[in-house]
């Protein structure tokens, strides 16, 4: 697995790279404990001030693959976008514990027809902010 990581209007940090070499890392590990294989590569990179993005590529398995072939794009998707928003606190929570701010908002979108390149956008309350983390609000089964 190759990894990259740039910074782009993200806070200063002495350690930045290292944050989104983490995140990336645990967007392997989640994909891999979801659909039993990981991307073969992935960058983590700001966006801005409050925005992270994670970009996965190669993601489908066999049997998505096979899906795929089919013309089964929307079904695929339907059953990819089920299985990442059950998990919303497991997505958030390490993004949240490796920067140090909570997660405004999760994002999750696949493009079937491109060997499953997925992106995983997570929108940071700022620095400091007292508001509700998307994670606790999807633990409190929240999530519809």
């Amino acid at each position: 697995m190759t990894q990259e990581q740039e910074q782009v209007n993200g806070p200063a940090a002495t350690d930045h790279g290292s944050i989104l070499a983490e995140i990336s890392k645990e967007m392997v590990r989640l994909y891999k404990d979801q659909f039993g294989r990981g991307p073969t590569k992935v960058r983590t990179s700001w966006a801005g001030p409050d925005l992270l993005v994670t970009i996965l590529e190669d993601t489908l398995t066999p049997a998505e693959r096979n899906l795929a072939r089919m013309g089964e794009h929307e079904r695929l998707r339907e059953t990819r976008m089920f299985f990442q928003y059950a998990s919303v606190a497991d997505f958030c929570d390490p993004v949240e514990r490796l920067t140090g701010r909570k997660v405004r908002s999760f994002i999750s979108g696949i493009d079937t027809q491109v060997d499953g390149l997925a992106c995983e956008l997570f929108i940071l309350h700022p620095a400091g902010s007292d508001a509700r983390s998307r994670a606790e609000a999807a633990s409190d089964g929240q999530e519809h």
